[in-house]
């Protein structure tokens, strides 16, 4: 009996829940449902099951440790073919992007932001904006893409390999904005920048969503996500661990603890 009380005393303290708000795809009325997304790279298993939703105009803060799957899980949204998506149903505005190849999903509103932006050498500013106008289904003005970065504008006649870190994000942002866009995908929009930019950053996306376009970010700095959020999915080894309110994530330390480091 006392080797048994031993034991007992030794055991591990559990892991803590947060999974009560997760898998919320089901829930209507929604704009873009991702519904149990399974993900490959070759034999690595790395969107494991993932499902969420979004409302039309809210901005969603996807977020984790590195190597949760966050990044992996936009590829998988924006059909890139890498990782493979094996199992799953994606939807944006009653479209099936799950059975489009990239290109058409693009065609349908949807845009992927990278994290490496893109940008393509030998192009200028405003060459790289009207390359994205060349097919149809235009957006914004590219006038009115100026009025929104007006450092792209002083800059229109630069190569855009040559700018600035931020100012390339503008511009990566800017080539999205140039199309007729639903969903914005950004992945690591803030990574490198120095605040002041940061904040120009979110004044922008603050501007996207007045004109309700629906954006889901993910980003390491996850305190300035969340503040900026509307609502937070936390992914953890490749599954969803939490799915609600950014706010939550904000007043709940074991949660920001246990899974954001935070």
């Amino acid at each position: 009996m006392a080797d048994n009380l031993i034991l007992e005393d030794a055991k591990m303290p559990e892991r803590p829940d947060f999974s009560k708000h997760a898998n919320q795809a089901a829930t209507a009325p929604a704009f873009f449902a991702a519904h149990d997304i399974h993900a490959y790279y070759g034999e690595s298993y790395i969107v494991q099951g993932v499902s969420f939703n979004i409302h039309e105009g809210e901005i969603l803060a996807l977020l984790g440790r590195n190597g949760a799957g966050k990044t992996s899980t936009l590829r998988a949204i924006a059909r890139t073919g890498s990782p493979l998506v094996t199992h799953g149903e994606i939807w944006l505005d009653h479209q099936p992007l799950h059975r489009m190849k990239s290109y058409e999903a693009a065609q349908h509103g949807l845009a992927l932001v990278p994290e490496d932006r893109r940008i393509i050498q030998g192009l200028s500013v405003e060459e790289n904006l009207q390359l994205a106008r060349i097919a149809p289904g235009l957006g914004w003005e590219i006038e009115r893409v100026y009025e929104l970065f007006p450092r792209l504008g002083e800059r229109r006649k630069q190569e855009g390999v040559t700018l600035s870190g931020g100012e390339q994000q503008m511009l990566a942002i800017a080539r999205a904005l140039v199309r007729d866009i639903k969903l914005l995908l950004l992945d690591e929009p803030y990574e490198g920048l120095a605040p002041v930019i940061v904040d120009e950053i979110e004044k922008t996306l603050n501007i996207i969503k007045a004109q309700g376009i629906t954006t889901v970010l993910v980003e390491q700095n996850a305190l300035r996500a969340l503040a900026l959020a509307d609502r937070a999915v936390i992914l953890d080894t490749g599954t969803v661990v939490f799915d609600g309110s950014a706010k939550e994530v904000l007043d709940n330390e074991d949660l920001r603890h246990e899974y954001l480091a935070i």
